[in-house]
């Protein structure tokens, strides 16, 4: 396992009971010490974008939930460097942000595959020292991020996959029940 950094992803241990992380899995943009922000990557949001803002009619593309904080913003990562500037590469070849007016464009020009965008609303967000205790606590595991999982086709596969790459060690971890109970 690797120190929590930008880049890298939050793999939910299998028994956190935590509703707004339940096996999920978070892409961190930001770690320092005032703090922590990534988003979820395996849970997608009931509304579609053009459902959530109205000038994008048409344009049907999955928006996931981000986290349980500000529900009210809108963030999206990308692979788009030069058609939408001021994103910052958190990844390589993973962007994060950027300007949303020329994204919007390049979207209406039909310039922007969707397999290669990913919004998000809201985002999760840990304050000074709140990850590295739950990292202690041994919340997540932590793995470099992989951009097919940040833009997989099927984000319900995406929790098990993450636990895959950690290596054999953790194999048995994606069978084990959400209630250690009933194993």
């Amino acid at each position: 396992m690797i120190a929590p950094t930008a880049g890298a992803m939050l793999i939910a241990d299998p028994f956190l009971k935590d509703p707004n992380f339940l096996r999920t899995v978070i892409f961190l943009c930001d770690h320092n010490e005032k703090g922590s922000f990534g988003f979820v990557l395996n849970r997608q949001y009931e509304n579609t974008l053009d459902e959530l803002i109205p000038e994008l009619e048409g344009f049907r593309f999955p928006v996931y939930y981000g986290g349980p904080v500000q529900q009210d913003t809108i963030h999206f990562l990308h692979q788009y460097p030069e058609e939408i500037p001021g994103g910052q590469e958190v990844a390589k070849g993973v962007y994060w942000g950027g300007q949303f007016d020329l994204l919007v464009d390049k979207m209406k020009e039909k310039k922007i595959e969707e397999k290669k965008v990913r919004f998000y609303l809201g985002y999760a967000g840990w304050g000074a020292g709140q990850l590295a205790t739950e990292m202690q606590e041994k919340t997540w595991l932590t793995l470099m991020a992989k951009k097919h999982l940040i833009f997989h086709s099927d984000y319900t596969a995406i929790w098990k996959e993450a636990i895959l790459h950690m290596g054999d060690a953790y194999k048995l971890m994606v069978n084990f029940p959400l209630d250690p109970q009933y194993n």
